[in-house]
């Protein structure tokens, strides 16, 4: 793996570890969930797979955001608007 794939394999490891504290089931199992997945593709030399890999996880980053981003929405919504 090249030097840049590989920053860009740790930084997706890290932003997803973060997005994972607020994980609705715990931080444990997102936490050990994302090592199983990461140490399975571990052994990938193709570029091309792990640009794709890494594009995937992207998409997985902005859909996680989005989730706590609706999550926010609905809990500001039902504090300050009445459901009547």
């Amino acid at each position: 793996m090249s030097q840049p794939q590989r920053r860009a394999v740790i930084n997706l490891y890290k932003t997803l570890l973060h997005l994972g504290k607020d994980w609705p089931q715990g931080y444990e199992l997102f936490r050990t969930r994302l090592h199983r997945v990461f140490m399975k593709n571990s052994g990938e030399q193709d570029p091309e797979k792990i640009k794709m890999m890494v594009k995937h996880g992207e998409f997985v980053v902005k859909e996680i955001e989005a989730l706590y981003m609706l999550k926010k929405y609905r809990a500001m919504k039902r504090r300050y608007y009445d459901e009547n």
